[in-house]
C-alpha cells in the first residue's frame, strides 16, 4: 500500500521560518504528499512556491488550544480559505466541550463550516486530554455539526494519536464521516493498521522517515 497521499506533511513548530517551510513544500511536491499542514500566516508563501503542483494546502485554525472566541476562528477560518488553503483543520474548544456546553461546540463547528462553504473541515479533538466517554461524545458532536473528517490531535498535547481513540471513532461514526489520525505515528506499520481501522489521512511531520521504513523519534 502507497500511503504518500493521504499524508499531510506537517510543520507547526512555532519557531518555523520561510526555511523550513520551503523544506516542508518542496519535500511534499517531490514525495508527492497529499497536502502541507501549516500555520496560517505562512498560506500565501506557501500558495506561491506550490504554484501548479498538485500538493493541497491544509491550514490549522484556533490551535493549538481551541480557546480563542468563535468570531475569532471563523474570521481566521474565513481569511485562510482566502489566502489559498484548500483544506481547515480547526480544534474544538475543549474546556467548553469537558464543562458540558456541547450546543456551544456544536454551533461553533456549524459556523466555521459554514464559513469555508465546500472546502474540508477537519475536526481536532485532542483525544490526549479527553476520557474514552468524552472522546465518543466528541465524535457524535462531531458527526452532527457537518463537518468532512475527526480528527485525533495537535501534536502538542503529551500524546497523539492511538489505536484505541479510532476503534471509539469508529463506533460513533460508521463510516459517515471521516478519520485524520496525526502524532504518535511512529512506521509503516502504524499506518497499515490504522488504514485498516479505516483511517483516510495521517498526519506528520516525519513523512519521509516513516515512508522510507524506518522509525521515527518525533512525537508528531
Amino acid at each position: 500500500m502507497k500511503f504518500e497521499s493521504m499524508i499531510d506533511h506537517t510543520y507547526l513548530k512555532p519557531e518555523g521560518t520561510s526555511k523550513e517551510i520551503d523544506k516542508l513544500i518542496d519535500e511534499a511536491i517531490e514525495w508527492k504528499f497529499g497536502g502541507v499542514c501549516i500555520n496560517s500566516s505562512w498560506i500565501k508563501h506557501a500558495k506561491a512556491r506550490i504554484n501548479k503542483n498538485n500538493v493541497k494546502i491544509i491550514s490549522v485554525i484556533g490551535f493549538p488550544l481551541g480557546a480563542g472566541a468563535t468570531q475569532a476562528k471563523v474570521q481566521e477560518a474565513k481569511l485562510a480559505i482566502d489566502h489559498g488553503a484548500d483544506e481547515i483543520d480547526m480544534v474544538m474548544n475543549i474546556g467548553r466541550f469537558r464543562d458540558g456546553q456541547y450546543d456551544y461546540v456544536l454551533n461553533e463547528i456549524k459556523k466555521i463550516k459554514e464559513a469555508i462553504g465546500d472546502k474540508i473541515l477537519k475536526v481536532i479533538i485532542e483525544t490526549a486530554l479527553l476520557k474514552d466517554y468524552e472522546i465518543e461524545k466528541a465524535a457524535e458532536i462531531v458527526l452532527n455539526s457537518g463537518a468532512d473528517y475527526i480528527k485525533t490531535s495537535t501534536g502538542f498535547s503529551y500524546r497523539g494519536a492511538t489505536f484505541n481513540d479510532i476503534e471509539i471513532f469508529n463506533k460513533v461514526i460508521n463510516g459517515k464521516i471521516k478519520m485524520k489520525a496525526a502524532g504518535g505515528i511512529k512506521t509503516v506499520a502504524d499506518l497499515e493498521k490504522y488504514f485498516k481501522l479505516g483511517v483516510e489521512r495521517f498526519g506528520t511531520s516525519s513523512s519521509i522517515t516513516i515512508i522510507t521504513g524506518n522509525e521515527t523519534k518525533e512525537k508528531y
